[in-house]
């Protein structure tokens, strides 16, 4: 049986892989702070399974992971761990960097000790996965060809930057040192227990509490939307199958504006939960004040790892979409 050390388990994305373990019956430690983000609910279903553990900590706390790795013969490292809000990290671009690279560079440190005193074929099969972003590559216009993993890097948020800092400590320590290293980089997420500040639950929350529904500029932004459980299948192929020293990005190939989004959401809220007044929920949208250096468009090419790993999207995103509007109905109810 394979042991992982997930850190940022309890948070949407890594709660999700976390699961999907367990119910595969793998071993999972999760490392966690519990930061605003995190919510330990997520994982009720499984916290008393005995093949999971959690841990309350920070991964700039070397010492604390390196005890983990040792303590419990961890087979693979799944760094989800960060601090990812756009919109926090341009009002407090500090506990980005020190989470997003510092706590990287903890991670890798006691990963790269731990691995070197391995031996044999635990040795060799023991993996260092780190989960990133597709902001990193900065953003595109209409007419740019998807993101693919030969973009050069171009971040223009300190949440990018951050993150952006990290893959390249993890591409070092796979040139300089040879840890067995891979890294991911994925497109906007969307599923059940996302953090209500992101865009796809607040549209939902916004539509329910009778609010306003906040649309930046003029909502012609372009995001590419990858259904969770399917980003999390790609990470499980990339430690399955992946090369040590590569990167695979995971896309949705679902490209469309903010604004279609939202109507699409109110479209599906107006079908099975209608409003009493028989007003579409759409009649809340409201545009506000553009965020600073919002990027235009993120889409992904997923064909590296469609091809060297067997990725695909299976879903379709509109069923999903409403899947994901019903688990927030059924939380709110």
């Amino acid at each position: 049986m394979k042991n992982f050390l997930v850190t940022g388990g309890c948070g949407f994305i890594g709660s999700c892989f976390v699961i999907k373990q367990i119910e595969a019956g793998k071993k999972v430690v999760n490392l966690d702070k519990l930061t605003y983000a995190a919510n330990p609910a997520n994982l009720k279903d499984i916290d008393q399974n005995p093949n999971y553990h959690f841990v309350k900590g920070d991964i700039c706390n070397q010492n604390l992971v390196s005890k983990i790795l040792k303590d419990h013969d961890i087979d693979f490292v799944v760094n989800f761990a960060a601090e990812s809000h756009v919109d926090n990290s341009i009002s407090n671009p500090e506990s980005f960097i020190t989470t997003n690279i510092n706590g990287t560079f903890a991670m890798l440190n006691a990963s790269l000790a731990y691995w070197q005193n391995l031996q044999g074929q635990k040795q060799q099969d023991f993996r260092f996965v780190h989960v990133s972003t597709d902001e990193v590559y900065g953003s595109l216009s209409l007419e740019d060809p998807k993101f693919t993993e030969e973009n050069k890097y171009q971040p223009n948020s300190p949440y990018s930057a951050s993150k952006a800092a990290s893959d390249h400590l993890v591409r070092a320590w796979f040139e300089t040192y040879k840890l067995p290293a891979i890294i991911t980089n994925c497109s906007n997420n969307f599923g059940a227990r996302q953090h209500q500040e992101k865009f796809i639950p607040t549209v939902i929350k916004s539509c329910l509490a009778g609010k306003d529904i906040p649309i930046y500029g003029n909502g012609q932004n372009i995001r590419d939307w990858i259904y969770v459980e399917n980003h999390c299948h790609g990470i499980e192929l990339a430690i399955k199958n992946g090369k040590v020293g590569e990167k695979y990005c995971f896309g949705g190939d679902a490209e469309m504006q903010n604004i279609d989004i939202a109507h699409k959401i109110c479209a599906i809220l107006d079908q099975i939960k209608p409003k009493s007044d028989g007003k579409s929920y759409a009649k809340q949208i409201k545009f506000v004040e553009d965020r600073k250096g919002h990027d235009f468009r993120y889409a992904v090419d997923s064909s590296k790892a469609k091809e060297s790993l067997g990725f695909e999207i299976k879903d379709d995103f509109a069923e999903k979409l409403e899947t994901t509007i019903k688990w927030y109905l059924n939380k709110n109810q």
